[in-house]
């Protein structure tokens, strides 16, 4: 399921971009997928925030540079995540008419949507339904997205004046889900029986993607039945750091990884005053990322036929922070952090920045 999407050949470059990195994972399927080359550049500050592009020139700048140093392919297929991408889930009648279904889920996402219709890019998808019992009629649920047409612009326009060649836009939780589902099954499946075994694999996953913002998705197996972006996330974290100890932002982001939750704060090498501010604010950011993943359970569960979450699985840079899943045990489900297993040679905090370009980079 993608916004936007046109045939490929030959190697797929996937990107995330956020504020202060761009990450690449190139993707080369020779009847498998393959990964050929992986990239971590710099992108000036304030060229973009909690998602969005606020300064296309540098972006076109960062992009340039990191594909001419590391020789990337100009094919890319990107990730966006920001509040002017609209997620919901429709429940339909069964209607087995692909125009006839489409012609539908337009019709009822005039009144789900927030924005008119005519200004954004709608995809959608069958993620499951009710078949009819006791005389009821079967229905279909649908995840429809629509993302303003104008936003996905700011974006393809630096692509395009970096040299790039975009063949898809697609959700970033979207590609998340894909990056790693399965990979915390032999945790979870470890010692059950045939019983326990059925009843992990149809529970659904809540995601996690802990970058500078937020993404979470509810997902069973690969199809995605829920998923929101929050802006608390790392730029939110550090750019209070940085405000309090009159810091850079990426200065401020080092001491977050140095510091981390796990180690007591008089056993952390330097200068004291910055490492209990760190701790503070990363004690404060978690806590109120707890507080927004409940308060999102919550939202999905009061949804008509939502199926239940079992677990909790965390990716990107901040899944790396030391004592993250141990501060967010309070959340009640059993939570672990996942990596791709294409990425598991490369050390834990390149291959938690690369999980989402790598999900970007495969075909759904």
């Amino acid at each position: 399921m993608r916004l936007t999407r046109q045939k490929t050949t030959g190697s797929i470059v996937g990107l995330d971009i956020e504020a202060g990195s761009i990450a690449a994972t190139e993707v080369k399927d020779n009847g498998s997928a393959q990964l050929a080359a992986s990239a971590i550049g710099p992108l000036a500050p304030g060229a973009f925030h909690e998602g969005e592009v606020l300064d296309g020139d540098s972006l076109a700048e960062g992009l340039r540079a990191l594909f001419a140093k590391h020789k990337l392919s100009k094919q890319v297929r990107l990730g966006i995540g920001n509040q002017r991408v609209v997620v919901r889930t429709l429940r339909l009648p069964a209607i087995e008419d692909p125009k006839e279904l489409e012609a539908a889920i337009r019709f009822q996402a005039q009144e789900q949507m927030p924005m008119p219709l005519d200004q954004a890019v709608l995809e959608h998808q069958v993620v499951g339904g009710v078949s009819g019992e006791d005389g009821a009629s079967p229905q279909l649920d649908v995840v429809v997205v629509a993302a303003r047409r104008d936003m996905i612009s700011t974006f393809l326009a630096p692509l395009r004046s970096a040299g790039l060649e975009p063949v898809g836009v697609d959700l970033s939780a979207f590609a998340m889900i894909r990056a790693l589902a399965g990979s915390w099954e032999g945790e979870g499946a470890a010692g059950a029986d045939g019983e326990e075994l059925t009843r992990l694999l149809d529970e659904a996953v809540l995601y996690c993607n802990i970058g500078d913002v937020t993404n979470l998705a509810v997902a069973r197996e690969r199809a995605c039945l829920f998923t929101r972006v929050s802006h608390v996330g790392l730029e939110a974290i550090a750019g209070r750091l940085a405000s309090a100890r009159e810091l850079s932002p990426e200065t401020a982001t080092q001491w977050l990884e140095h510091v981390g939750l796990k180690a007591p704060v008089e056993e952390i090498d330097g200068d004291p005053e910055v490492v209990a501010e760190s701790r503070r604010a990363l004690e404060e950011g978690v806590a109120a990322l707890s507080d927004e993943i409940r308060l999102s359970l919550d939202y999905y569960g009061a949804q008509e036929g939502s199926v239940g979450v079992g677990r909790i699985v965390l990716c990107g840079a901040g899944s790396s922070i030391a004592g993250m899943t141990e501060r967010m045990e309070s959340l009640g489900l059993p939570i672990s952090v996942a990596r791709p297993p294409a990425l598991a040679a490369m050390e834990d905090a390149e291959a938690a920045r690369l999980t989402l370009p790598y999900g970007l980079a495969l075909e759904s």
